[in-house]
């Protein structure tokens, strides 16, 4: 039943679905709302491929298994906390995640693969996920002092075997006999996560297979060697689970195969607090290689929201200007090399620096500036993205790209013509 049907969720506010849903709509897309997630939708008409609608263009929608949904909703992070993503590209459940915590909230995601990290990093910033940084690094090396997370997503390598329908090669791949690594790495990983909890703090544990070893037993591993206690999850509203395959897994969520969506399996654990009980979070020094800008006061941001921004800073690291949220200034270590969000690029030196929004950059795209250009019908996008201009009053800099009030994008400008921006 996984591929009975494609599933994506709203990259947007509550208050701005209908907007993205319009957008949609007004290409001949039809879908239906998912019960587990407000954000969540059952695609029923694609009249083309989703990717290709202008919602997904602009970063408005992300196409995603329902049960890849889970693992963020399961964590459950309160709004304006900071959570650890141990095992984060492609970044589907990052980006998830950035938008559960909000804008004062934080996520930081690892990902020791350069060519995965160049996908997180891009997928992150085409959902707008300014409130994240990224590092290329293993998880199981990161250098966290212990007590330190109150909330850590870890989705670790695996068989993959509940992506059979999609993967068919993967049994193939990752038979039984092969899983050994697999299973060793994901006890590290669980130790990892566990040092770095704070008392009382959660690790939502999920994989996307059917295996047992790296399921249940892997469970019942952590309980017996680890300061964990399993905290029961309740079964979102649209699945089937199955029953899990090992006793005193209570609490545990199956995903079962004649369910919608990938198989998954899914595991809440809460840190007893043995050995670290009061923590301390040591201050970090901010001894970047970037530089320091006094963004507010820079050409070239007069008519960006820079309150849309969450606390932070901005750098810029080789012409290229990037948000740095305050809480991973304060909490990453001196010696782990990281990136905040790309916002734009830098031109000039000092006093003659000016700054220029990249084109996803949204979260700095005001409404009331007078350079808005805000549509109401598909026409002018669709010349947009074919590559032909709209006319514009003159001026310069970027204009901010808006469709019924909802933002888009930045595009360039070139003299009376509108272009979309190359990056």
């Amino acid at each position: 039943m996984a591929n009975d049907f494609r599933t994506f969720r709203l990259v947007c506010s509550e208050e701005e679905a209908p907007i993205v849903e319009r957008l949609l709509k007004a290409q001949g897309f039809a879908f239906e709302p998912e019960p587990f997630y407000p954000l969540a939708r059952r695609l029923t008409v694609e009249p083309f491929p989703l990717g290709e609608s202008f919602a997904a263009r602009f970063g408005r929608i992300y196409i995603q298994d329902r049960s890849s949904m889970l693992p963020p909703l399961m964590l459950a992070p309160p709004e304006g906390t900071s959570v650890l993503d141990m095992c984060s590209a492609p970044g589907s459940k990052t980006s998830l995640l950035s938008r559960l915590v909000g804008p004062r909230g934080f996520v930081f995601a690892s990902e020791p693969s350069a060519d995965r990290l160049g996908t997180l990093r891009a997928n992150l910033r085409r959902t707008g996920s300014v409130n994240t940084a990224t590092a290329k690094a293993k998880a199981q090396d990161l250098p966290f002092p212990d007590c330190s997370w109150d909330y850590i997503q870890l989705d670790p390598p695996c068989s993959g075997w509940g992506t059979v329908d999609k993967n068919p090669k993967v049994m193939e791949l990752w038979s039984e006999s092969k899983t050994g690594p697999l299973v060793a790495l994901q006890r590290t990983l669980l130790e990892k996560a566990a040092d770095m909890l704070t008392p009382g703090g959660v690790v939502l544990y999920s994989t996307c297979t059917t295996n047992i070893k790296e399921n249940e037993e892997q469970v019942a591993w952590a309980l017996e060697h680890l300061d964990l206690e399993l905290e029961p999850l309740d079964e979102p509203e649209g699945f089937v689970f199955g029953e899990p395959l090992l006793s005193g897994m209570a609490g545990v969520l199956r995903v079962a195969e004649d369910s919608a969506g990938q198989g998954f399996f899914l595991a809440r654990f809460r840190k007893k607090g043995a050995g670290c009980a009061n923590p301390e979070r040591e201050v970090q020094e901010r001894s970047l290689p970037g530089t320091p800008l006094d963004f507010s006061r820079m050409a070239g941001t007069e008519g960006c929201a820079l309150d849309g921004l969450p606390p932070g800073e901005v750098y810029e690291f080789g012409g290229k200007a990037f948000f740095l949220h305050e809480e991973a200034l304060e909490r990453v270590p001196a010696g782990l090399r990281w990136q905040g969000h790309n916002i734009g690029k830098i031109s000039g030196r000092g006093k003659s620096a000016v700054f220029r929004p990249s084109s996803m950059a949204r979260v700095l795209l005001n409404r009331k500036s007078q350079d808005v250009l805000d549509l109401e019908d598909l026409a002018p996008l669709e010349k947009l993205l074919s590559g032909q201009s709209l006319s514009f009053h003159p001026g310069k800099g970027p204009v901010g790209l808006f469709y019924e009030g909802l933002p888009l994008c930045w595009l360039s400008r070139k003299g009376r013509r509108l272009l979309m921006a190359t990056k």
